[in-house]
């Protein structure tokens, strides 16, 4: 599926959604995020594992600037709906999502890196949400990148609007790994594979789960957890998993 500055291939079990307006920084106009929207929900269900990637120097520069001024209400309010719909889609997915960042995320575009499931960066890379430079706070972003770095850290990036270097990144868990660009590709490529190596059924239960309880406290966080954890146990993926185990021998995921 091409739709215009958004491509989505999918090659076997995994997709690739590729954000394709370098020109404009990959912005993050209406409907450019319309078009990503519609692009994570036409995955096919067999896949797997869907990459985010980018065209051009910049993953996401954020909302697009020029198509912010001089606006009614009604507009800012849609806008900032559709970055809301968009960032909860990819949570909502039962495959796990991975960022594949080339280049600059900043803004809602470093909220994207966020809000994936998974986030590997060229070492070249960095992060920012440099909003406060511009009189408009990163209200919505922080959303996302406080709960991936924590308060004051996130209160550094959308205080000061420094940015933030993929080697920061990783240690301060916005990134799960920063290496040289030319082995980018082969380092998403290789998560993706792990992944794929275990049963669907169980990724997708695991997702859902996490950010079910994520952020809950403790007592509520359990009452998620543990009856899923239950009922998971008693299921045939769980029974196939654990026999293959204690058979030392590789399990065959039903239906896959």
């Amino acid at each position: 599926m091409t739709t215009e500055h958004v491509r989505l291939e999918v090659e076997g079990p995994i997709a690739t959604i590729t954000l394709a307006h370098p020109e404009k920084r990959n912005a993050l106009g209406l409907g450019f995020m319309q078009a990503v929207i519609k692009a994570f929900n036409s995955v096919p269900d067999d896949v797997g594992v869907i990459v985010l990637t980018a065209d051009g120097k910049v993953f996401s520069a954020g909302h697009d600037l020029k198509e912010m001024m001089d606006r009614d209400d009604a507009y800012y309010s849609e806008l900032f709906s559709t970055c809301e719909s968009m960032m909860k889609t990819i949570r909502s997915l039962r495959q796990p999502v991975i960022a594949k960042v080339q280049g600059i995320a900043t803004a809602a575009g470093c909220q994207l890196v966020a809000t994936c499931d998974l986030a590997i960066a060229a070492d070249t890379a960095w992060f920012a949400t440099p909003g406060v430079k511009i009189g408009l706070f990163c209200h919505t972003p922080n959303v996302a990148v406080s709960r991936s770095v924590g308060p004051k850290r996130a209160m550094q990036m959308l205080l000061t609007g420094d940015p933030v270097p993929a080697d920061t990144a990783v240690d301060w868990g916005l990134i799960n790994q920063a290496v040289p660009a030319e082995e980018l590709d082969d380092a998403v490529l290789t998560m993706a594979k792990k992944i794929l190596e275990f049963s669907k059924h169980t990724i997708t239960l695991g997702k859902c789960t996490f950010y079910a309880q994520d952020g809950l406290p403790i007592d509520d966080a359990y009452a998620v957890a543990t009856p899923v954890m239950a009922d998971n146990a008693g299921n045939e993926h769980a029974q196939e998993g654990m026999g293959a185990f204690l058979d030392k021998r590789q399990p065959q995921w039903p239906g896959q």
